[in-house]
């Protein structure tokens, strides 16, 4: 079938094989090859393979229509990248937003591209956070929000009503974040001028959400892996919120899906997939391989240690993107439970997963780890990221000492 390559990007018409759909058939789509980079683009068609293997040459009426669809759809795909790459503002969002643009001019149109492309490439987590954003939107102001519409006093109103319902502002700062997100994708391609855009320095400017970021002592740490509570549930999602912990903070994604092809002698090799897709260089990751981490893995770990084979056994390779994010998330819900539970038995409110990593962070650069060091064990793209990222929790260091400035108890 069709195949087209413009000044290294390349487009081609293919089977997508790796996965029967219910009717027996495989997706037909369209693939997009760009510096090494593939992404997958839908052309709502299905086939067996039999079918596929004589389309070019068919005669059969049904299938000469299939054939007629997916070249429509194609060259419709082609002529956008034809466009964009004589224009010089290549990239995938561009064209994302293109092909949205083909269908609409609007905002609503945008998130759906958005998602569409996320659900695709397997960020299924980033892919919520857009869905959430977008069916909120759609809740404030309907289903055609053009972009002209979105001015600064509409921001502006839309972060009151947000207000109003209860949002908190960390919620509210990743909606409107998604909104920036997807103007400056459609400035790119000019379908917002610059005189349109909202955002920025004298215009509208996204609030900050702060959650609390919460960072243990090596007490409190201590309190929480010897708490028992004669449940193994409490004891196994105790142990994996503390491998977390030792493992450079790793966050609950990447753990479960550590493979034993990770270990390497006596150390854990993996890379965040938080920035895996957005980081030009791709840092690997190394985390020091203790015996209260072997110990754990002996324990909860899969007993089959093939390299294939996921260290965890909560996942086995055969789900799809979305399957495997529900499964993560139900094992964080459960993580996050057992957190609750203990902290309230210790007294130390707001445990969850994310505390493993600030702690992680914290208990180092209160032990003096330099931190370049810090920063090169988190996965940090620069040094200003890890001290931005630190500073927030000497802050509260800071207004917990405080308090004993004061404490004068009674004589």
């Amino acid at each position: 079938m069709d195949a087209y390559v413009l000044n290294g990007i390349s487009i081609a018409l293919f089977l997508d094989n790796r996965r029967e759909i219910k009717t027996g058939n495989y997706p037909v789509k369209i693939r997009i090859t760009y510096k090494r980079d593939r992404k997958y683009y839908s052309t709502g068609k299905s086939l067996c393979v039999q079918d596929w293997e004589k389309i070019e040459k068919t005669k059969n009426s049904e299938l000469l229509n299939v054939k007629k669809d997916l070249q429509i759809s194609f060259e419709k795909v082609r002529n956008a990248v034809q466009t964009l790459e004589s224009e010089g503002r290549f990239s995938f969002d561009a064209l994302n937003m293109y092909l949205g643009k083909c269908t609409g001019e609007t905002l609503n149109m945008a998130f759906k591209a958005k998602i569409d492309t996320l659900i695709e490439s397997g960020s299924i987590g980033n892919s919520d956070v857009y869905t959430s954003a977008f069916r909120y939107l759609e809740k404030y102001a309907g289903s055609k929000v053009t972009f002209d519409s979105v001015t600064i006093d509409w921001l502006k109103r839309y972060e009151k009503a947000m207000v109003e319902d209860g949002k908190s502002y960390t919620t509210i700062s990743i909606y409107i974040r998604c909104i920036r997100a997807l103007f400056n994708d459609a400035k790119t391609i000019g379908v917002v001028k610059e005189a349109q855009y909202p955002f920025g320095r004298g215009k509208y400017e996204v609030p900050s959400g702060k959650g609390r970021k919460l960072a243990l002592s090596l007490q409190q740490i201590k309190q929480i892996i010897n708490f028992i509570d004669g449940f193994e549930a409490t004891e196994r999602y105790r142990d994996l919120w503390f491998f977390s912990y030792l493992c450079n903070g790793i966050n609950v994604n990447d753990m479960l899906k550590l493979k034993y092809s990770n270990i390497d002698g006596d150390e854990i090799h993996f890379y965040r997939a938080k920035t895996i897709h957005t980081s030009k260089e791709k840092k690997e990751i190394e985390a020091l391989l203790t015996p209260e981490m072997k110990q754990i893995i002996e324990k909860w770990g899969n007993p089959d240690k093939s390299p294939n084979n996921y260290i965890f056994p909560f996942l086995t390779g055969e789900e799809t993107p979305l399957q495997q994010k529900r499964t993560i998330q139900d094992v964080t819900h459960r993580i996050n439970k057992r957190l609750k539970k203990i902290g309230e038995a210790i007294g130390i409110s707001g445990l969850s997963t994310y505390s493993a990593r600030h702690s992680f962070a914290s208990v180092l650069k209160r032990s003096g780890a330099n931190i370049a060091y810090i920063s090169e064990s988190l996965g940090h793209s620069d040094l200003k990221t890890t001290e931005t990222y630190l500073a927030s929790f000497e802050k509260e260091e800071r207004i917990k000492n405080a308090a004993f400035l004061t404490n004068f108890g009674e004589d």
